[in-house]
């Protein structure tokens, strides 16, 4: 076994701490992977004050990870020793179904294995995320990094990019579209750095005005305040798609209303209420409301390469690993632009 430092929270009400725990050995297709940065998502959040009643304690959060490669197993051949890989939302799925089959892991109809806060595929064996010093990792499961960017910035990627990025592509987004992104955070900001490089006339549709200039920097050609009627209303039937990023509550149907014909509302965010949706709002144009979890392997691989070739990394603040608490207070507030990243050599 391979003693393993981290931060862990031990129980919903608990502020997170250090905990120590032991990875498995490599084995012969498993790649040992020292962490070097780990992003923060909302959904470590939820999950470790046990938001979205399924959590298991101790827990250590953690799915944005990057990191270079310590170990390889004897069979392995995607990697080697000092190799830059990520690690994402999941670390295993059941390989059979025809999800799997088809490079679609993330809707794995068997098993699948979330980084943290599940098991592996024995069904009993608890996952530890990337709040710690090192992951042991199927090859099929991890990911190739390009050296050749701030990998601060790419480890976001690895749920932030690829939840915005996947839609964005099954939905043949490019020239020619306009699409609007609600909400202008860590999911939001990669939806418009994507959406800019896929081609498309990009809004940012937000509750706050200040957020204006960011919007401009990142890229967007409109930004559209939702709580002014009158603007809103002049935009009616505009948009061809719509990322929602917001996990707050907030009026799904004046968002579908901005839809044109055949045009989509993707959802991303998980408010804590069920939102209300009226019929209207999605028959008279034969409006679609939809949903999308994050890449297959296949697809995440695609958009890291994607990344690469542009130049396009998260906007992220870099944190070190005793200031998690405080992080996960700000990001509540909303106070960070726009992801926390965890330096791991500060554990």
């Amino acid at each position: 076994m391979l003693p393993t430092k981290s931060y862990a929270a031990l129980a919903a009400t608990s502020p997170l701490a250090p905990f120590e725990f032991n990875r498995r050995e490599v084995g012969e297709r498993d790649v040992l992977v020292e962490i070097l940065y780990c992003g923060v998502c909302h959904s470590d959040i939820h999950q470790a004050r046990g938001e979205w009643g399924n959590s298991i304690f101790p827990m250590v959060p953690g799915h944005e990870i990057v990191g270079r490669v310590a170990r390889v197993g004897a069979k392995v051949t995607k990697f080697k020793q000092g190799d830059i890989a990520g690690v994402g939302v999941f670390v295993d799925s059941c390989r059979t179904c025809g999800s799997c089959k088809e490079g679609l892991e993330q809707y794995c109809e068997g098993h699948l294995a979330f980084t943290y806060n599940g098991t592996e595929c024995d069904g009993t064996t608890p996952t530890y995320g990337g709040y710690s010093s090192q992951i042991v990792v199927d090859e099929g499961y991890l990911l190739r990094v390009s050296p050749s960017l701030d990998l601060r910035g790419v480890a976001p990627l690895l749920c932030a990019g690829i939840t915005t990025y996947s839609p964005l592509r099954h939905w043949k987004i490019g020239k020619g579209h306009k699409i609007g992104i609600v909400g202008l955070g860590g999911l939001g900001h990669m939806g418009v750095k994507f959406g800019v490089a896929f081609g498309a006339e990009v809004t940012v549709i937000s509750t706050s005005p200040a957020k204006r200039v960011d919007a401009e920097r990142l890229g967007a050609h409109r930004f559209l305040v939702s709580t002014d009627k009158d603007v809103v209303q002049k935009s009616a039937s505009y948009f061809d798609f719509i990322l929602d990023t917001v996990s707050a509550e907030h009026d799904l149907n004046q968002t579908l209303n901005l839809l044109t014909r055949d045009g989509t509302l993707c959802l991303l965010g998980v408010p804590p209420q069920a939102p209300q949706v009226h019929p209207f709002s999605l028959i008279p144009r034969r409006r679609q409301l939809a949903g999308s979890a994050v890449g297959g392997i296949r697809e995440t691989q695609e958009m890291l390469d994607f990344c690469a070739e542009r130049g396009i990394v998260s906007d992220v603040e870099v944190i070190d690993m005793a200031s998690i608490n405080a992080a996960y207070e700000r990001m509540i507030k909303g106070d960070v632009r726009y992801r926390f990243v965890i330096d791991l050599k500060t554990l």
